[in-house]
């Protein structure tokens, strides 16, 4: 072992468990407030020193730092065989797994780390090791979570890409793994967390198009594997419901808006520990209630201080009957898709973007065009650019932050319908619309959300689908341009589906 190995093991040894904690503890960029020289690629540098420590030390991370107290996943055998076939070189695959949580890398890397060696190894089907994957993170997660976390990002094999724009050298990279990497590929083709265990956000072309590229560049080769892209389902359940721990942390929520806080019963039938139907909906109208009175000040928000027009609220808006929540929620809905449109114009208006495309397709060219001005071509040689040139950049940057801020409040709500919790009240649905209020509070009153309030300990429940054929389309994607669209919209469009099929609906 050389003495780089050597210094990489313990270096790793020391900063792992801290840049790990380092999502939980660092704020977002919106306080960012200094010009920046350009964002550099960061280009994957896989070592299996590092990779080895990381399955020694993430498990006893994930059980000391996380809610986390139990990972399964079913149909593992699927991903067994097409790891078989991966090391056979028989195929080259991509696994595209749900993104509803932060916590979602760690259950993956026991899947892979844990599960699959183990199933592997009950079947009598022998793997070389390490089951490993290469995989795609966002260019921003260093941003927030320190240089420290792309040292580690790179050497476990992970490419990153920067969303917003065409990213040559990120795409070359990932298109690059794909065909010829030591591992398959790992990526959330949602682009993002979401939030919600049961809702799937509309999922990024791009995962396609990295299918159809490998089976190109397959065929260019000579190569007769087979290309195929895998679907993975990730669910959180509590193993007790926290029904106490949502209550309270309404009233927190309630007492930060000024609202009055409720004293009231929650009420648990004995045998299922569920609520009852009465203690069900006064949970629900205080949720109500709260979502009511936070859309009511972000809409005079919007309205007073930036000028924007917002749908007059019109009709009753008391806390729901049974009788009344349909109608009800139906306005809901409406205001907040009204709120989210206004809060992306604003920013929009001021990097001058047209609001094209999905809410989340807006996300993310504002997100790169406040990146653009924050890290700047011109700062590359920083004694090259006057005092007062640095102060003006400086003012730039800061100001592109506080527009960025509206945009990252839509990102928290881009899945949001409005009926999530009245269509099927579940506490993990009562949870996690809790949690995303907490996220809007925490935001606007300038901390960062990473620090969200553990309100049980869960369990994850992973399913493995069955495998999409890349190369099986590809002959249409082949045949003209127009096909090449139409192929990468159905593959999509398949993924899709397959991806919500895994979502159980316990309740």
């Amino acid at each position: 072992m050389c003495s780089s190995d050597v210094r990489s093991i313990g270096v790793t040894r020391v900063l792992l468990p801290n840049l790990i904690a380092t999502q939980e503890t660092t704020p977002l960029p919106d306080l960012m407030i200094q010009a920046q020289p350009p964002l550099e690629f960061i280009p994957p540098n896989f070592n299996p020193l590092v990779l080895r420590v990381a399955q020694q030390v993430l498990p006893m991370w994930r059980r000391r730092h996380t809610a986390i107290s139990q990972i399964e996943a079913d149909n593992v055998e699927v991903l067994v065989d097409l790891y078989r076939q991966f090391q056979e070189g028989k195929i080259r695959f991509l696994m595209a797994f749900r993104h509803p949580s932060v916590d979602d890398p760690l259950c993956l890397a026991h899947l892979l780390w844990r599960l699959v060696p183990q199933v592997a190894k009950q079947q009598g089907i022998s793997l070389q090791s390490p089951i490993h994957s290469h995989f795609i993170y966002d260019r921003g997660i260093p941003l927030w979570a320190g240089s420290q976390m792309a040292w580690l990002y790179s050497r476990l094999g992970g490419t990153p890409i920067q969303r917003g724009k065409a990213d040559w050298m990120g795409l070359r990279s990932i298109r690059h793994l794909f065909a010829n990497g030591q591992f398959p590929m790992l990526a959330s083709p949602e682009g993002a967390t979401n939030g919600h265990n049961e809702i799937i956000s509309p999922l990024e072309p791009g995962i396609a198009q990295f299918g159809f590229w490998c089976a190109e560049d397959v065929h260019k080769a000579d190569r007769t594997q087979e290309v195929c892209i895998l679907p993975i389902g990730i669910q959180y359940r509590y193993v007790e419901a926290p029904w106490k721990a949502i209550e309270k942390l309404l009233s927190e929520l309630e007492a930060a808006s000024g609202l009055p806080v409720e004293e009231g019963s929650l009420e648990l039938t004995p045998a299922t520990q569920t609520l009852t139907p009465k203690a069900q909906n006064w949970l629900y109208c205080r949720l109500y209630r709260l979502s009511d009175r936070l859309l009511s000040f972000m809409e005079e928000f919007y309205t007073r201080f930036y000028h924007q027009t917002l749908p007059t609220v019109t009709g009753d808006t008391t806390p729901p009957s049974p009788e009344s929540a349909t109608h009800l929620n139906e306005g809901l809905a409406v205001r907040l898709q009204a709120l989210l449109n206004v809060a992306l114009q604003v920013a929009e208006e001021y990097f001058d973007l047209s609001a094209k495309g999905s809410l989340i397709d807006r996300c993310r060219r504002l997100e790169q065009a406040g990146w653009n001005y924050i890290y700047r071509e011109e700062l590359k040689n920083v004694k090259a650019i006057s005092p007062l040139e640095r102060g003006l950049a400086d003012r730039i940057a800061e100001e592109a932050n506080l527009r960025m801020w509206h945009m990252r409040l839509v990102e928290t709500f881009v899945a949001v319908t409005g009926y999530y919790v009245i269509e099927k009240p579940t506490v993990e649905r009562f949870a996690e619309t809790t949690l995303l209020l907490w996220d809007m509070v925490t935001r606007i009153k300038g901390h960062s959300p990473f620090q969200r309030p553990r309100l049980g300990r869960q369990r994850v429940q992973m399913t493995i689908g069955q495998p999409l054929s890349v190369s099986e389309r590809y002959p249409m994607y082949q045949a003209s341009r127009q096909g090449a669209r139409q192929a990468v919209a159905d593959l999509t469009e398949d993924l899709q589906k397959a991806m919500e099929s895994l979502i159980s609906s316990e309740a």
